[in-house]
């Protein structure tokens, strides 16, 4: 089932038109949401961060995108299905004619489901390498979901051709700012940094969540400071972040192998806390 504007309708029925903006100019924004027993997983948090991103578009936000009325309609269509655990993906694009220039910011949505095994468990990286083809703006459309995606794109096509499991990917800086679907994190010691979204990194929802874990922790510090590539073969640990899988950890990265020490003492934290 897809929710379309509000309305539960079958794949086959759930329509749009063919000179949709976000097929045609990735003009969308979008949330991927994990839900526990039909129950959306910081809900307030996705909420905020879809108002933050359709501001930044430019996009009218109606009247009816309450919290309220977005929760019920995920819930709703999480419901459709009885898994436990449950990937949703909330869609809004600008519905409107017009080239590059929109004729008006009026939006429509969609909200998708997808069955996901199982809860957060470790379901380590095995291998990275930077992407360095093309590079992330500093800038605020980095911070936002938008459909926008092509360096990740490549980034992911360029890392299954050549065997790595996930890329990291620089600003223009030549920092390291995130993973292709994660935030990155980096431990020497009990020190633990990740990039400023200033650098361009999304504003992910589980980053946010694993800084405040770790800002309650006293055998860590936490900080949010660029990430030079030299730092990553001197780390001791390096795990990715997001809603869908938790942490990650990672294993190797060229000639350097990583433990995982830390990802397990937050995973363990994360999960009793959220299931």
């Amino acid at each position: 089932m897809i929710n379309l504007n509000g309305t539960l309708l079958s794949a086959e029925d759930a329509n749009i038109s063919i000179d949709n903006r976000g097929l045609y100019y990735g003009d969308s924004v979008f949330e991927t949401i994990r839900c526990y027993n039909g129950k959306p997983l910081f809900f307030e948090d996705h909420y905020f961060r879809l108002m933050s991103g359709m501001r930044i578009m430019r996009m009218d936000i109606p009247q009816s995108f309450t919290p309220e009325y977005l929760e019920e309609q995920i819930t709703h269509i999480a419901q459709t299905n009885k898994s436990i655990h449950q990937r949703i993906r909330l869609t809004v694009w600008r519905d409107a004619t017009g080239f590059y220039t929109p004729n008006s910011n009026t939006v429509a949505f969609s909200i998708t489901v997808d069955v996901l095994e199982n809860s957060y468990i470790d379901t380590p990286i095995l291998e990275i390498e930077l992407f360095k083809d093309y590079y992330v703006q500093k800038n605020l459309l980095g911070t936002i979901k938008a459909a926008n995606k092509h360096i990740h794109i490549l980034a992911g096509i360029y890392g299954k051709e050549n065997g790595y499991n996930d890329m990291l990917l620089l600003n223009e800086e030549k920092n390291v700012t995130e993973a292709i679907a994660g935030n990155i994190f980096l431990r020497n010691g009990d020190k633990i940094k990740t990039p400023p979204t200033s650098d361009g990194c999304l504003n992910g929802i589980m980053r946010n969540k694993v800084i405040e874990q770790l800002k309650k922790m006293a055998n860590y510090t936490i900080v949010e400071e660029s990430i030079s590539p030299f730092e990553l073969q001197r780390a001791d640990e390096l795990f990715i972040t997001n809603v869908i899988h938790g942490l990650q950890s990672i294993k190797q990265y060229r000639k350097k192998s990583f433990v995982n020490d830390s990802a397990i003492e937050l995973r363990s934290l994360l999960v009793d806390k959220i299931f």
